[in-house]
């Protein structure tokens, strides 16, 4: 970091896709990494440039000692699994928060979608009304609360809500878990959208970029936050599958429809399928999230056209070979009404 000391920024869930990703962003803008892991000697050497400190997020001390000369905290640790999340969650950010306010970090929170209902669609704004209709979205809208009521003591809070991710790292989600079969050449998409309804994607070294370019500006920002990502708007449900057709070279690929029949007979005991089931309502409505108070903060939102994002997608789950994933500069996002450029 030219002309200042080099800051810190502990990571809570640096092995996860969204906190790995702000992390080697961060790394590259000069910043020094700390992350804290149950087992940091197994996953040291994965990422050697970092410092790995041996600790638990629901350990109020481990945080707290971890936060040592931070000036950031970037909570992106989330329950394994999707276990027990009304026991684990709220703890850790309350640990988080605590740790926070004793060395003045601010932190970063990837925010989700699922502390709204379907009463905020389709048009998702910054201030929408959370009445979410799940567990784990009534968790998610109390842990908001609780960084809000933090940031009036003192506490800067910066939250970044996206749609669903994609892209290298993102293994736990919609298009390596539903979309496509990891490992595999990709013969057959599986949709779990309605025939028409409009989705919105972020792919995730964009969503990771973004977060960067408001923690550098965090001192100009207001106490607590809230920004949303644009992402990619696939207006109707076709032009995700079009650009993973495209990135496959598979012009016969089939679609099929995604089997919710089947969720009440075996979520019981899967617990990522119960989550799915419980969010079926995204896939049913169309939801957009306008990027307005990005644009005003950063000035624009990184995008990486979707071909590109896509190619690097699938080449990172191994259904296309590594090469496939050929580097794509990020550029602006287009405003929204504004035509999109796709390969073909």
């Amino acid at each position: 970091m030219t002309g200042e000391t080099r800051q810190t920024a502990l990571i809570l869930g640096a092995t996860g896709g969204i906190g790995s990703a702000v992390a080697r962003t961060l790394k590259a803008r000069g910043w020094a990494i700390r992350a804290l892991h149950r087992d940091a000697a197994k996953v040291a050497p994965k990422s050697p440039d970092f410092e790995w400190v041996q600790g638990d997020a629901m350990n109020a001390g481990d945080v707290l000692a971890a936060a040592r000369d931070a000036s950031l905290i970037v909570h992106a640790v989330n329950p394994a699994g999707y276990r027990n999340w009304g026991t684990l969650v709220l703890p850790m950010i309350d640990n988080t928060i605590a740790a926070a306010k004793a060395v003045g970090a601010t932190v970063l929170l990837p925010g989700t979608i699922y502390n709204f209902g379907p009463d905020a669609f389709p048009l998702l704004h910054e201030k929408s009304p959370q009445n979410p209709v799940t567990a784990k979205g009534k968790i998610r809208a109390e842990l908001e609360r609780r960084l809000e009521r933090a940031s009036q003591d003192g506490v800067r809070v910066i939250v970044v809500r996206a749609g669903d991710f994609f892209g290298p790292g993102a293994a736990n989600s919609w298009f390596s878990q539903g979309l496509v079969t990891p490992g595999k050449p990709v013969a057959t998409v599986t949709y779990p959208g309605r025939k028409g309804t409009g989705h919105q994607w972020a792919y995730l070294p964009d969503v990771a970029e973004t977060m960067a370019r408001l923690v550098d500006r965090r001192k100009t920002l207001a106490p607590f936050a809230v920004y949303h990502m644009q992402g990619f708007w696939d207006e109707d449900g076709t032009r995700m599958v079009a650009a993973i057709r495209r990135a496959s070279g598979n012009p016969d690929m089939k679609v099929k429809a995604f089997p919710w029949w089947m969720m009440p007979f075996v979520s019981p005991f899967v617990p990522l399928l119960k989550e799915l089931r419980e969010m079926r309502y995204v896939w049913q409505e169309p939801l957009r999230m306008p990027n307005d108070r990005l644009i005003a903060a950063i000035g624009a939102e990184p995008w990486t056209p979707i071909d590109a994002a896509v190619r690097a997608s699938l080449a990172d789950l191994g259904c296309l070979p590594p090469e496939a994933a050929l580097p794509q500069r990020a550029l602006p996002a287009p405003r929204q009404g504004e035509a999109v450029e796709v390969a073909g």
